[in-house]
């Protein structure tokens, strides 16, 4: 009796693996969205700067791995058009565009693309490969909004990379450590039972 896992092939995202369909990519879509709205509301202030730490930004990058690029950005496109029109689930229950950390928000939108694509060439199969495709996220992230912050703020960019960088990277770290346990463990649960 062999424990091997069953191969499972490139091209595909974890949400692939369940029966398609249009309904399937539609809540899948809208669940990520909701997911990310949940996510933000785990949020504590960092005393010194505009932006609080939060789920938002691991579950912007688990949706864009899990789901891939297209339904990622979607996902992320869904979440920030319905904050912007006023649901309550940005951080800290805000909403709207005017507020300095918007730029993060749409640094995740790119970020879950380029992860989902990532993902999609097998970038979330190992633990080393999940580190490196968090990390590329969470820069895709930083590249937006902290020149973002900078110019919303008035801050120098290096007072906005203190501000809304540097607190951020150990947590950064933590929640990598985290997404390098559960998506390679997925691919391995499903790829025995597939």
């Amino acid at each position: 009796m062999s424990t091997a896992a069953a191969p499972i092939r490139h091209g595909v995202v974890l949400a692939d693996l369940l029966p398609s369909s249009r309904v399937r990519d539609i809540a899948l879509v809208a669940g990520g969205a909701v997911l990310t709205g949940i996510a933000a509301q785990i949020s504590v202030p960092v005393p010194g700067s505009p932006v609080p730490v939060s789920g938002q930004t691991f579950a912007a990058l688990l949706v864009g791995t899990a789901l891939g690029a297209r339904r990622g950005f979607l996902s992320l496109a869904l979440y920030t058009v319905a904050g912007v029109a006023g649901m309550p689930w940005f951080a800290q229950a805000t909403s709207g565009y005017g507020m300095p950390s918007f730029g993060y928000i749409l640094g995740m939108l790119l970020a879950a693309t380029v992860v989902g694509a990532l993902a999609r060439r097998g970038a979330d199969r190992s633990m080393a490969r999940t580190a490196a495709t968090m990390a590329l996220g969470s820069l895709i992230i930083y590249a937006v909004g902290v020149p973002y912050l900078a110019l919303a703020t008035g801050m120098t960019l290096s007072q906005a990379v203190a501000a809304g960088l540097t607190p951020f990277l150990l947590g950064d770290a933590l929640k990598a450590a985290l997404a390098m346990g559960l998506l390679p463990t997925a691919w391995k649960v499903l790829g025995r039972k597939g």
